[in-house]
């Protein structure tokens, strides 16, 4: 059977009906079978998604509006609409708005789905360990870092501990 292309999102239509304070993901890819994730992020004013480092996946990060920046190593790479940045994996980057905010669409291979390993080593059982501190309140995505600052998908700061 041969899938049939169709369009799944107009981004202008999404953005424009967005409500100017509404943030994190307003969009993203859901279908069914697809080998690729997107979503369209907004970030307001002045607001970061913290450093991280994003070990299995290449990220390709498109600016739609706004300006901001990519902090990578000891540089940084600005930001502005029409900017097309390759996010290799395992580099380690941040991303902050600029003072209207910032708006970008990523795109990458779909992640492989999570599964929780016993340790290395002998296992006796019992029950594997709780992960719900590592789940984005505002967007659901499971944080790789075992002790996440902010979201790697939406920016969302996750609550203290």
């Amino acid at each position: 059977m041969n899938a049939t292309p169709r369009v799944l999102a107009v981004l202008d239509d999404i953005l424009a009906s967005a409500s100017p304070d509404e943030r994190g993901a307003l969009w993203h890819l859901a279908e069914a079978g697809r080998e690729l994730d997107a979503n369209l992020v907004r970030l307001p004013a002045g607001a970061e998604v913290g450093e991280h480092q994003e070990d299995v996946l290449d990220v390709l990060l498109v600016v739609l509006e706004g300006a901001g920046r990519v902090r990578v190593g000891g540089g940084g790479i600005v930001l502005s609409p029409s900017t097309v940045v390759w996010l290799p994996r395992t580099s380690r980057r941040a991303l902050s708005a600029g003072p209207d905010g910032l708006t970008y669409l990523t795109v990458h291979r779909r992640r492989p789905g999570l599964a929780v390993k016993p340790p290395s080593g002998a296992y006796e059982g019992g029950e594997g360990p709780c992960m719900l501190d590592r789940v984005c309140p505002e967007c659901g995505r499971l944080s790789e870092d075992p002790a996440p600052v902010f979201c790697s998908r939406c920016g969302e700061r996750f609550p203290e501990r």
